[in-house]
């Protein structure tokens, strides 16, 4: 098939509530062209709170429906609770490629100055053994402070909705990283959600302290899944095309109509709920 006629690349983004949207960001810069369908599982959100075998359980199940109706070039699982759990029971399961985001410790650790970073992530991604492996595989010469919070998860959402966020309850928070004897000079930010408080983060922390997650990373490590697929053969009628965003629930609620206006303001068609 030519690269006139192949239909276009697509990818599934695929996460409990609005956090990899985050990552849809760093996806949309690099690859303006693609068609994304993210999938927001808000039946059983938030991703955080759940047993390793409940989501398990639910991903491995959901993801055959899903492929068998949007046909992507790529699953991005875009929550780190459900990527440090999933990615090994997913991979035996399909053939296409399925792409996790993890806390993003290694880069943390080699750029950090004081060998001192923070990891901000949901309860689940703390207590994960996988998360300790990636401590110990690349920040063993650094003291990793660690903070769960599923409240800052709610307040993302929040502000997505247009809801003030109370800059005294994020404080609270991230108060263990102040108000360690000596502060991290870098931040992990563990969840898709964080990055919408990223301005509301920077003014809690300590001046000069660094945030960063896994989302440029997730971006480029997509776009070389779909070069290898052909992605390049488009060239730049790839670049120039307007993409279809879709945007789908799980679950009819009122939160998630209360996000549809964001979710239009940032391109995505009228939002749909599956019966699965």
């Amino acid at each position: 098939m030519s690269a006139l006629t192949a239909p276009p690349a697509s990818v599934i983004l695929f996460d409990s509530g609005i956090g990899g949207l985050s990552v849809a960001r760093e996806i949309r810069a690099a690859m303006p062209g693609l068609d994304i369908n993210y999938v927001a599982d808000n039946r059983i959100f938030p991703y955080g709170l759940q047993k390793e075998s409940v989501l398990i359980e639910r991903v491995c199940a959901l993801m055959p429906i899903l492929e068998a109706r949007y046909s992507p070039g790529a699953i991005v699982i875009a929550c780190n609770s459900a990527s440090t759990v999933v990615l090994d029971a997913l991979r035996t399961q399909t053939q296409v490629p399925v792409i996790g985001v993890v806390p993003a410790i290694k880069p943390a650790a080699a750029q950090s100055q004081r060998r001192v970073i923070g990891l901000l992530a949901t309860p689940g991604t703390i207590q994960r053994s996988y998360t300790r492996r990636l401590i110990d595989q690349f920040a063993n010469d650094c003291t990793v402070l660690l903070v769960g919070s599923s409240a800052l998860v709610s307040l993302a959402e929040n502000k997505l909705r247009g809801i003030p966020i109370d800059l005294q309850e994020v404080s609270n928070i991230v108060a263990p990283f102040c108000h360690a004897e000596t502060p991290p000079d870098i931040v992990v930010l563990g969840c898709t959600h964080f990055p919408f408080l990223r301005e509301e983060l920077m003014q809690v922390l300590p001046e000069n302290t660094r945030l960063i997650d896994s989302g440029e990373a997730i971006a480029r490590r997509t776009r070389h899944i779909l070069e290898a697929q052909g992605l390049e053969a488009q060239g730049a009628a790839f670049l120039e095309r307007v993409p279809t965003l879709h945007f789908f629930f799980t679950e009819e609620t009122d939160s998630a109509h209360e996000l549809a206006p964001a979710l239009l303001s940032l391109g995505y068609q009228d939002p749909q709920y599956l019966q699965i």
